[in-house]
C-alpha cells in the first residue's frame, strides 16, 4: 500500500431489525455510551484514511444534517444500494485510491492496528471473528464489518445494488486471496436491541448509560437512556432503551 487509504463508513441501511429505534433515527446515529455510532466508526478510522466518505439513505436529512460543517464527503442513495453498489456509487470519488472500510453499525474495542499492519495492497483484507464451523462467512470466520479493499477492485463495481460478499470478498476467499485478521476484542453487530444495548454496557463498563439532560426519578438496571429522556419516579426499567419521545424498547437477551 502506498500512502494513506480513503475512508468509506457504510451508513445507508434501513436497520429493520432495530426498530422501532430506527423509526426515530437511522441506526448510525444511535448512540453508544452517548456517542453516535456514525461517529465512533469515523474516528476509528480517521487517523488512517486521508479523507472520509459515508453514505446515506433511511433518515438521510439526518445524517446531512449531523454532517453539516465537516468535511466528510455525503453519498445520497434513493435506495440502499448495498456494500458493493455504495462503493460504486462513490468511484469517482475513490479516484482509484484503496479504501478502508468500516460498517456504521459495528462497534469493535480493538483499534486497526492489527488490520492495518503490513498490508500491501494487492488483496482485501477483513476484520473476521471466529464463531464455529457452519456459522462463519468464510469457514468458522465471520467478518466484523471493517475491511481494506484494492483500488483495482472499485473500477469493477457499479452503483446497482449489489455486496461486497458476492462481487469480491467470496471469489477472492476461493481464489486464496483473501486475507482474514482475526479480531481481539470484543465485537457486536448493533443490528438488534438485545445486541444494541449489549454495546452500550459493554462501552461503559456493564454500567447504566444515562445520556446528557435525561431525568432518572425512577429505577433502572442495564438500561440505555437517550439523551433528553425521563424515566419517571414509578417506573421500574430492566434491560431496556428509554429513546426519544418516551419510546421503550425491552431488549432481554443479548447474543453471545
Amino acid at each position: 500500500m502506498t500512502g494513506r487509504p480513503v475512508g468509506v463508513v457504510l451508513a445507508a441501511g434501513d436497520g429493520t431489525r432495530l426498530r422501532p429505534l430506527t423509526e426515530l433515527r437511522p441506526k448510525a446515529l444511535c448512540p453508544i455510551n452517548n456517542r453516535a455510532l456514525l461517529d465512533i466508526a469515523m474516528d476509528r478510522i480517521r487517523p488512517h484514511v486521508s479523507r472520509i466518505a459515508v453514505n446515506a439513505c433511511h433518515h438521510a436529512g439526518q445524517i446531512v444534517e449531523h454532517l453539516r460543517g465537516t468535511d466528510v464527503h455525503v453519498s445520497l442513495e434513493a435506495t440502499p444500494l448495498g456494500s458493493a453498489g455504495a462503493i460504486g456509487r462513490l468511484a469517482s470519488w475513490i479516484g482509484g485510491e484503496d479504501v478502508l472500510l468500516h460498517n456504521a453499525d459495528s462497534w469493535l474495542e480493538d483499534d486497526l492496528a492489527a488490520l492495518l499492519d503490513g498490508w500491501s495492497g494487492e488483496y482485501p483484507r477483513l476484520l473476521v471473528t471466529d464463531v464455529g464451523e457452519g456459522d462463519g462467512d468464510f469457514g468458522p470466520l465471520r467478518y466484523v464489518g471493517v475491511s481494506l479493499l484494492p483500488g483495482r477492485l472499485v473500477a469493477g463495481l457499479t452503483d446497482r445494488f449489489s455486496s461486497l460478499y458476492e462481487l469480491v470478498w467470496a471469489p477472492a476467499f476461493r481464489r486464496g486471496e483473501l486475507e482474514l485478521v482475526p479480531v481481539r476484542g470484543e465485537v457486536v453487530d448493533c443490528g438488534t436491541p438485545a445486541d444494541y444495548l449489549r454495546a452500550n454496557l459493554l462501552a461503559n463498563n456493564g454500567e447504566n448509560v444515562v445520556g446528557a439532560g435525561a431525568v432518572i426519578e425512577g429505577t433502572i438496571e442495564d438500561c440505555v437512556v437517550w439523551d433528553g429522556c425521563r424515566v419517571g419516579p414509578d417506573e421500574v426499567l430492566y434491560r431496556c432503551v428509554r429513546a426519544d419521545g418516551g419510546l421503550t424498547v425491552d431488549a432481554p437477551t443479548a447474543t453471545a
